[in-house]
Parts: structure tokens; sequence; C-alpha cells
């Protein structure tokens, strides 16, 4: 099942609403924001810088919301354009590229799980973050606006400028590529 991110039933009138009452904007803010911040916390790796580009983005989408054009694209993908956009200018402001860093991420077990399967979904999520960070840029790219923002792969190419089915393409090796990583790193646990 795809999922999607969908439109404000009123979104058009919300969005002309806006431009003359920025007040407005908050009902759209309070749609998109969980999108948004997961995109970008995907993308890097601190919580409080995910924070600041999660209100930069929304800060240039108000300010320029007047030159949105609905005819070009759904307002959602010019939105995470923006986002991605913002993340791509902090990593090159960078000078180097940084990735959700491994130590940074908590388990947070629940009451119901034994303490075994919390060690055993921290030591997944660790190999498969490990496996993540050893993609090239475009691959977690893709994977990001698949799998943190939700995007279908045709959004996914509205918004790369690949086909759609060069998004599906990428998607699968990549999927199938970290599998593979995975399925490795389990047998070579086993037998070390």
């Amino acid at each position: 099942m795809e999922s999607t991110l969908v439109a404000l039933p009123n979104e058009a009138t919300l969005l002309a609403r806006t431009i003359e009452n920025p007040a407005a904007f908050a009902t759209i803010y309070d749609h998109y924001f969980p999108r948004v911040y997961n995109y970008i916390r995907y993308r890097v790796a601190d919580g409080q810088l995910a924070d600041d580009l999660v209100s930069l983005v929304f800060t240039r989408a108000l300010d320029r919301l007047p030159s949105y054009d609905p005819l070009r694209g759904s307002f959602a993908v010019w939105l995470l354009a923006i986002a991605r956009n913002a993340v791509n200018d902090w990593l090159r402001a960078q000078k180097r590229r940084r990735w959700l860093s491994l130590e940074t991420l908590r388990d947070w077990p629940d009451a119901d799980s034994a303490p075994e399967e919390t060690v055993l979904r921290h030591e997944r999520r660790h190999d498969l973050l490990r496996a993540i960070a050893e993609l090239d840029d475009r691959q977690r790219d893709i994977l990001a606006l698949k799998f943190a923002a939700g995007l279908t792969n045709r959004r996914i190419a509205e918004l790369t400028g690949l086909s759609e089915s060069n998004v599906g393409v990428i998607l699968y090796r990549t999927v199938r590529k970290l599998r593979e990583k995975l399925d490795g790193r389990a047998d070579h646990g086993q037998a070390g």
C-alpha cells in the first residue's frame, strides 16, 4: 500500500486566505508538519537541527506562498521540495555529508516488551541504519522521500526530476541491496 500526503479538503482556500492573513497558515502547518519533520529527521542526525530546518522550511513556504503555482504541482510536493533544498543547502554548507548517526538513535522500549526483544529490536535497527549509511546519496534521498516523508513514486519523480519508473527501479534495487546486506550480516553474525 502506497502512502501519500493527503491534501486538506479546503487547502486551496486556506492557501489563498494565508496570503492575506498569515495566521491561516496554522492549519496547513499542523497538517504537513509530521511529514516534513520526519523527512528532515531522517536526513540529519541532530534533533535540534531538524527542528531548526523544519522552522526554516515553513518560514520559507509562508514567505514564498504568493509564488506557489498549483498548475506546476501539488502544495505537498512544493513544500517537500523546499524541505529537500533546505537540507541539501545545510549539508553543502557543512562541506561534508552527514547522515543519521547510529549513536544518536535511541531505542525506546515499551512497557510490554521483554528486555530480550528490546535488545534484538535495537540490534536490527542498528544493522539497518548501518546498511543505509553505506548507500549512496541518491539512494538515501529516495528512501527518505519514500519511507520518512511517505511520498508515492510519482511524487518522488516530480520532486527529483527522475521518471516514475526510474524511482521504482531505484527503490527496488536499494531495498534488495539492503536486504542482501542485512542477510549477509545475519549469516556472518551466526557463523562467528
